[in-house]
């Protein structure tokens, strides 16, 4: 029977079509998308097929789900070049640097700024805090700054630009920035592009498509596209997948994620340990973020918004 010899060391030296060994300048490779079964080439492949075919999705769909469901380290952000304390969820909090790409904390900017202002002469001019570039003095001279960083394949520049182009309303524009940057692996434009693919904008509507860049994005530790997986895996009544999905989007620190997970612990969707295991995670992640640098920096630019809120008033 064809499960048999999946489970026996054939399908280690064999090929699963013709049963040629692997010896001497035989070499078999392995299923595209399972690690199943070997071949000794795409005619073997190709004849086999209609008898591996179902067990061939089945384990692929498996290991898809071993890449989807395995916890991320840290989310997409990374950590601060400058602290090395990892990046809060809430990119309002960082500033992004036209000159090197780097996001870089609020606390490690204000103290960047706060220091300059102390200096004289020439040293008084604002610099990058990371690769000490001069900071542009318009934002016309950080697109020309971010437009260099895209000659050079940089993808946070890339989806710099998406975005730009999507808020102009030039969505094909914004597609090709986005697929390009998505190719050298960046989080973020795989969590656009889900979006493009899901409104049709520049591009036809394609749910297998926006599926799958919403599951890269996932993968590489956006929260907002681990949410969103679970609200989807939620309206399909697949509650248990939308739990794992909840639980590693809180482990990252995600509010949103960790309020629905208490949710899914009160209809009893989540058992008692799981939601305990997961609040403490996103406890920790969150905690793993301050520091009194940025505690400061929150205060500061909460009086220049009170500041700027009096003059519009006045």
């Amino acid at each position: 029977m064809a499960s048999t010899y999946y489970e026996t060391e054939e399908a280690d030296i064999n090929c699963a079509s013709c049963g040629i060994a692997e010896v001497d300048e035989i070499k078999l490779k392995d299923c595209d998308a399972c690690d199943l079964v070997r071949y000794c080439s795409d005619k073997c492949q190709e004849e086999h097929r209609p008898k591996h075919g179902e067990m061939c999705k089945e384990r692929a769909a498996e290991l898809r789900d071993e890449i989807l469901f395995k916890q991320p380290e840290s989310s997409y952000l990374g950590d601060c070049p400058i602290c090395f304390l990892p990046l809060q969820l809430d990119i309002q909090r960082a500033v992004l640097q036209s000159c090197c790409s780097k996001w870089i904390c609020d606390g490690c900017a204000c103290v960047n700024k706060l220091l300059r202002e102390r200096e004289v002469g020439e040293k008084r001019q604002l610099t990058c805090p990371f690769c000490r570039h001069p900071s542009p003095t318009s934002q016309e001279e950080a697109e020309i700054k971010y437009m260099k960083r895209v000659e050079k394949n940089d993808p946070v520049a890339m989806t710099h630009f998406g975005k730009k182009r999507c808020r102009e309303g030039n969505y094909v524009g914004a597609f090709e920035y986005f697929a390009k940057a998505a190719e050298l692996g960046d989080v973020e434009a795989y969590y656009n592009l889900s979006f493009i693919y899901q409104e049709g904008q520049g591009v036809e509507k394609d749910e297998k498509k926006r599926l799958y860049h919403l599951e890269q994005a996932a993968i590489g530790g956006h929260p907002d596209a681990r949410y969103n997986l679970a609200r989807k895996e939620g309206r399909n009544e697949r509650f248990d997948r939308s739990a794992k999905h909840l639980i590693i989007a809180a482990s990252l620190g995600d509010d949103e994620s960790i309020q629905q997970l208490k949710e899914c612990y009160k209809y009893g969707d989540v058992s008692k340990e799981d939601f305990a295991a997961a609040l403490r995670a996103h406890h920790a992640a969150v905690d793993a973020t301050k520091s009194p640098q940025r505690d400061a920096a929150s205060k500061v630019f909460a009086d220049i918004q009170r500041e700027a809120a009096k003059d519009n008033n006045a």
